[in-house]
């Protein structure tokens, strides 16, 4: 079957790419910019155009998908509509690719990446053989996706937009939850509401993974019809990973495994653990600077994620100076966390604040970085809200020595600036 992907650089969508062509598909995608995702297709010899056009659409596709950041009026999704080819969301056409398939889905607001990859990697090393589809890319496996049985499949579960609903997974690992997402849920209720439903949906005699105990799951796993396997039980063993977080994610991949292949003992889990050495974009050790500065990049993009992330760094790193160049991840999520983000970003030695990327989403009044930053400096006045990479980069480059830690932070691109100020 031919299968044209529009965003196909998006990180769910690139390794679903990669799984239709292991199965035997034809696939074609585009996307609006080069990424290393796109440069990961190509080198897999999945053809990507970076201009989106009417004509990328092969007049003999039997399916288009497209990511959320796709709205109906794309020239390819126009076309697709003109030609009456059969047209999914992501999430959708992931509903359906599990349709057979025993799976184990990981969700939660904070840490399914790094689970869903420890998880990957338990499974694989233990000789279990899963296919996975990772929401970052993983330097151990290569990419975001791993190749293996057809009948098992460890993937990544989103709630954004309800998403996490086109699934039916025989086993539902929940890391935790928190309000996010808030030009979707109107409040933490909502979204639980969405979680509830979630569990809910676990096929008959599936199991659920989760904290219990955990204020705001707790209530969402009332009335579970299959069994709920308390995570925190699990002793986590050593971790090349840092911070308490990656212990609860540790502890989450480990039950889970032993779940799925209750023949699996410590002894075989732990290795893979300590072994694991992270993912793109998960503070990651990027380099240097020219002047000797540490720089590391992290996708932190709410509060708590920043907190947690701040509290390992200056535990790694107790006699550094610790900037954050934060990139702000949407106009309603800086709106609704605004407090939050004004807290946790102002216990840096100095922030620098990019521009707020909008993603999917039209400027609201007075919501910007500026303004995150005037509040910001209240309370830490070595704050700044610079306009332009270059501006940024210019600052680090001349201003931090061997004796800062530099950690780009957001869901944004703002990776690019810790890639240009590295030296070679």
């Amino acid at each position: 079957m031919k299968i044209h992907m529009i965003g196909i650089g998006g990180i769910g969508m690139s390794a679903l790419a990669q799984l239709y062509c292991d199965e035997g598909h034809a696939v074609t995608g585009s996307d609006r910019e080069a990424s290393p995702t796109t440069a990961l297709l190509a080198e897999k010899g999945i053809p990507v155009s970076l201009s989106p056009h009417k004509d990328n659409v092969p007049s003999d596709a039997a399916l288009v998908v497209y990511s959320d950041a796709v709205w109906e009026d794309n020239p390819e999704r126009v076309q697709a509509q003109n030609a009456g080819i059969r047209q999914l969301s992501y999430f959708e056409a992931l509903g359906e690719v599990t349709k057979g398939k025993f799976t184990i889905a990981v969700a939660g607001v904070h840490g399914k990446t790094t689970t869903t990859a420890l998880l990957t990697k338990i499974l694989r090393d233990s000789g279990e053989n899963p296919s996975a589809i990772i929401g970052s890319l993983v330097p151990e496996f290569g990419s975001n996706y791993v190749s293996g049985k057809k009948d098992l499949l460890v993937v990544e579960a989103c709630e954004y937009k309800d998403h996490l609903l086109k699934l039916s997974p025989n086993i539902l690992v929940i890391t935790n939850l928190e309000w996010d997402h808030t030009d979707w849920f109107p409040s933490l209720s909502a979204m639980q509401d969405t979680f509830r439903e979630a569990v809910h949906k676990v096929k008959e005699e599936g199991v659920i993974v989760a904290d219990p105990n955990n204020p705001f799951v707790g209530p969402v796993l009332s009335g579970a019809k299959v069994p709920v396997v308390d995570y925190t039980k699990e002793v986590p063993p050593t971790l090349q990973l840092i911070g308490e977080f990656n212990e609860m994610n540790a502890r989450a991949a480990k039950a889970a495994a032993k779940t799925y292949a209750p023949r699996l003992t410590d002894t075989d889990i732990d290795p893979p653990l300590s072994a694991f050495a992270g993912t793109w974009r998960r503070f990651e050790m990027k380099g240097n600077t020219t002047s000797g500065a540490v720089v590391y990049d992290d996708y932190a993009h709410h509060p708590t994620a920043i907190r947690e992330t701040l509290v390992a760094a200056r535990k790694k790193f107790p006699d550094k100076k610790i900037t954050i160049v934060f990139h702000p991840h949407l106009y309603s999520r800086t709106r609704d966390l605004f407090k939050g983000f004004v807290e946790e970003l102002s216990k840096a030695d100095s922030v620098i604040l990019v521009p707020i990327y909008p993603a999917r989403e039209i400027p609201i009044a007075d919501i910007t970085s500026d303004a995150l930053a005037d509040e910001i400096r209240m309370m830490n006045p070595n704050t700044k809200s610079l306009h332009t990479f270059g501006e940024i980069e210019k600052e680090l480059q001349e201003n931090k020595s061997a004796q800062d830690i530099i950690i780009t932070m957001g869901a944004g691109d703002v990776y690019k600036v810790a890639d240009h100020i590295v030296s070679p």
